[in-house]
């Protein structure tokens, strides 16, 4: 049985107004325990709205969204167990530190849990350790800290729930390439500790390729594509057509195979493709 699954689900802001907008129409999707999802499209293709869905932060105009077979919306209690069990990391999360300590940042949420002070303290450290905050920040405000310590406390917090999904919306935006790929590597090692589920919406093409298992492309509301990154990104003028680009890497690697060059027309990480060259020269490829 899959961890999610929306049936029609459908959103439309502002219903019944002159500013009436469609976001989201008839998205049927399976998202399995466990899987690493990729979710991409342009700004306004209904990718945001959908993960809202999926914790009960937005409820459906139409439509149901399933946790292990359960409508979320179907009442007030489902809908909070739901907004534990599926943890969500907005776009510029650092923005939403309010607490007076980083340690009680990162303890809101087990707080809201009811848990104990012990339970508490060992969620606090487990999540800090997760995203590479030090304990000794914990007694800092989170306006001291830099932009990339305040996006990892925000993770924390998140992560400190122990969610069976995580949803992260944007994490990298506006960090340099060094803090984007501390992020990255945070969130993989996060999923291969724990098999949690792990849905994370990108603009960045590398990002994606990156990391994620499979890739869900969103446009004007509705799922276009869904396969492997292999399968997505196999696709450029498909994905062009809708205002994506495909990994830089993949760019190379077509106009090497136009140029005859014999590598895989298809690779979207760097070590396929520098792979692929050393086989050409009759070099050891890494692993």
């Amino acid at each position: 049985m899959p961890t999610i699954k929306t049936e029609a689900l459908t959103h439309v802001y502002s219903r019944g107004s002159p500013f009436e907008q469609t976001a989201l129409e008839n998205v049927t999707m399976e998202i399995a325990r466990g899987e690493f999802v990729g979710l991409i499209g342009r700004t306004g293709s209904g990718k945001s709205t959908f993960v809202q869905h999926l914790n009960g932060l937005l409820p459906p105009t139409g439509g149901r969204v399933l946790l292990d077979g359960a409508d979320i919306n179907a009442d007030k209690k489902r809908r909070r167990e739901a907004r534990f069990r599926v943890g969500l990391v907005f776009q510029y999360p650092e923005y939403q530190l309010f607490e007076e300590t980083v340690y009680r940042d990162i303890a809101f949420g087990p707080r809201n849990m009811k848990l104990s002070g012990r339970e508490i303290g060992e969620r606090v450290r487990e999540a800090a350790r997760f995203v590479g905050v030090p304990e000794t920040l914990f007694d800092k405000s989170p306006l001291e800290l830099s932009g990339g310590q305040k996006r990892r406390v925000a993770i924390a917090g998140v992560i400190a729930m122990r969610p069976e999904a995580l949803i992260l919306d944007e994490p990298t935006a506006g960090l340099d390439p060094e803090g984007c790929a501390s992020i990255l590597r945070n969130i993989a090692a996060y999923r291969r500790a724990t098999g949690a589920t792990v849905l994370l919406v990108s603009h960045s093409m590398e990002d994606v390729a990156r990391i994620a298992e499979r890739l869900v492309v969103f446009d004007g509301g509705h799922i276009v594509m869904d396969g492997s990154p292999a399968q997505v990104f196999s696709q450029a003028e498909a994905l062009r057509a809708i205002g994506l680009d495909v990994p830089v890497v993949t760019e190379i690697a077509a106009r090497l195979h136009a140029l005859g060059v014999v590598v895989p027309a298809c690779c979207y990480t760097v070590p396929q493709l520098r792979n692929a060259v050393l086989a050409l020269r009759g070099g050891a490829a890494d692993a």
